[in-house]
């Protein structure tokens, strides 16, 4: 069977959220007016990890039905939390036991309490994820959760601006193609 994503040239997944529980939302994203998944295979799944600094040694062949599972647990926790509403959270919960923390003690060195220590690096990963949006949805200032002002732009980022003004998942993006229709506008009003 052919999906649509089989169909289309897919970019890399963009690392720009500021979070990285928001960078695995922003995996699903609009390309041409229709949403799309990157994270579409095992191999895409393992480059996005590796482009978050996770994905070293990962290579569990159940990580892309995981790894889409947690974002899904993710995002209608955020959208929850968003519309200020309660929601179910024992999806995260359950990759939160992933997350707990081990004390590691080796020959000849002081113990140390490490979080993500756990045999699997698939187990390490998907609970520092887990840990990492939990954090956000506990304690994160969700005032500084946005979506792109784009109307193309599905992007999510949290705003970690001095000022906390950031309007555009990036200024490279849309940010420009934002500025460059507003010249463009304003040059053909000065024109007529």
């Amino acid at each position: 069977m052919t999906t649509p994503e089989a169909n289309v040239d897919l970019p890399a997944p963009l690392v720009l959220a500021d979070h990285p529980a928001l960078d695995l939302l922003n995996t699903r994203m609009m390309i041409d007016g229709q949403k799309r998944d990157l994270l579409n295979s095992h191999e895409a799944a393992v480059r996005w990890l590796e482009q978050v600094g996770l994905g070293h040694d990962v290579g569990d062949q159940g990580l892309l039905d995981e790894l889409t599972a947690l974002r899904d647990s993710i995002e209608q926790l955020v959208q929850a939390r968003l519309e200020n509403r309660a929601a179910d959270p024992s999806g995260l919960n359950a990759f939160l036991l992933r997350a707990v923390p081990q004390l590691v003690w080796e020959p000849s060195k002081v113990p140390t309490l490490e979080r993500f220590c756990q045999p699997s690096a698939t187990d390490r990963v998907l609970g520092e994820l887990a840990y990492g949006a939990a954090q956000l949805l506990a304690e994160g200032d969700l005032t500084l959760l946005r979506k792109c002002e784009s109307h193309e732009c599905s992007l999510m980022f949290y705003d970690r601006t001095k000022s906390h003004k950031r309007r555009w998942c990036s200024m490279a993006l849309c940010g420009n193609r934002h500025k460059v229709a507003e010249f463009r506008k304003r040059r053909q009003e000065a024109g007529k």
